[in-house]
């Protein structure tokens, strides 16, 4: 009996030496961490000591509570939070025919948004051109099958039709006085991943060729990471308002950002939605020109009388400006290797408005429809005069190669 307490102190001490040597070297038990405080430690951290395990003991510095956001991070989320449920991801599915003549569905992906609360979303055509199916799904991966309404070729918009309840539309803003080094921000859907945003800047405010070969004029480039799927998505200002809709990507053959995307400008697309309503079609003013836009070097070089303007390069037979008596250039010359025709009348007002740049022209004819008169001012020469022309129909020239405003 006296033996009893003996062995019980021998087993309790076995057992202690066998964990404090044997579990504890091969890393059996979690490490030992206890929480102290230093006087040398930073405002708003504490130390905690680790040790026990078989890389001895340390101490890591740990935050004791989540730092507040700064300025920057806050208007960042306040723009996520603010546009997120807006954005939805496009899957459109298509039929190709492989080498046996078999169908094979081939699907793609963009983005789009939210216009208003009965399921009206706009995107790039080149988003679901030629699809048999197109589904839309929103932010809260519900999913639903969309209806295309209509599209417009020219301008790289769609407009699609969901019924979905409780859906959240976007704020539309102006881009008539966008800012070069202004911040926005890209909201889509990249490689398929969904919700994704990226930020930066306007680089610049210029024409670009869209998907079909058509002009974007006033196309908004930025250095915010865009990549295929982001197509057809929000472009955003620092207020979370869309100011031009994500449609290209300049990728030197990569297929992926290099820092340089476009956006089509959200005034075009108000114009093109307005003519939506109205005919159930695009009616876009044009002048059926081919243009070359002139400064001071090019005015200098050719002699002309304004050091600004925009040069008729050509005029569409039977269009806008040939009815009018406007005159393409008639000496050939080039622009670097592109042809360009010189000697044309030298456009530089339109209605009393100076037009000194293709934009500036571009929003004069963003106020008008096509059938409406304007008086456009021209240098013939040397001589100033005013034409009156009426305004064609964008569609009637489809098809027509060059640069048309």
């Amino acid at each position: 009996m006296k033996l009893r307490p003996v062995l019980l102190v021998l087993l309790l001490l076995s057992g202690f030496y066998y964990l404090t040597t044997h579990v504890a070297s091969t890393g059996a038990l979690a490490p030992w961490l206890h929480r102290v405080t230093h006087p040398g430690d930073p405002a708003g951290s504490n130390t905690a000591s680790m040790g026990g395990g078989p890389l001895g003991s340390f101490e890591l510095t740990q935050a004791s509570a989540a730092p507040a956001f700064d300025t920057e991070e806050q208007q960042n989320i306040a723009v996520y939070k603010k546009a997120l449920a807006s954005v939805v991801n496009i899957t459109s599915t298509a039929v190709a025919f492989d080498f046996f003549y078999g169908a094979v569905p081939q699907q793609g992906q963009g983005s789009g948004f939210v216009l208003d609360k009965q399921g009206l979303i706009l995107t790039n055509n080149h988003v679901i051109d030629n699809a048999q199916r197109v589904e839309v799904t929103l932010s809260d991966k519900h999913k639903y099958k969309a209806k295309v309404l209509t599209v417009d070729k020219n301008h790289d918009l769609a407009l699609l039709k969901i019924d979905a309840p409780n859906l959240t539309p976007v704020t539309l803003s102006d881009s008539t006085g966008l800012i070069v080094g202004q911040r926005v921000y890209a909201i889509g859907n990249p490689f398929g991943l969904s919700g994704t945003m990226t930020r930066g800047i306007i680089s610049a405010i210029r024409s670009i060729g869209g998907p079909q070969g058509n002009p974007i004029e006033d196309a908004i480039q930025t250095d915010a990471a865009v990549n295929p799927g982001n197509s057809g998505g929000p472009l955003l200002n620092s207020r979370g308002e869309v100011i031009g809709i994500t449609t290209l990507i300049a990728s030197n053959g990569a297929d992926q950002s290099s820092g340089i995307g476009f956006a089509i400008p959200i005034n075009t697309a108000k114009a093109v939605l307005d003519d939506f309503a109205k005919y159930g079609y695009v009616r876009r003013p044009s002048l059926d020109i081919v243009t070359l836009p002139i400064g001071p070097d090019i005015a200098q070089q050719l002699g002309l009388p304004a050091d600004y303007g925009i040069l008729i390069d050509r005029v569409m037979p039977g269009g806008a400006a040939d009815k009018a008596g406007l005159r393409g250039g008639n000496q050939r010359a080039y622009q670097g290797n592109i042809p360009v025709m010189l000697g044309g009348d030298l456009i530089v007002g339109m209605d009393g408005q100076e037009i000194t740049s293709p934009q500036d022209l571009s929003a004069a004819m963003n106020t008008h429809r096509a059938g409406d008169e304007v008086t456009i001012t021209i240098f013939r020469g040397r001589k100033k005069m005013d034409m009156h022309v009426k305004l064609g129909d964008a569609k009637d020239q489809q098809g027509q190669l060059g640069q048309r405003t």
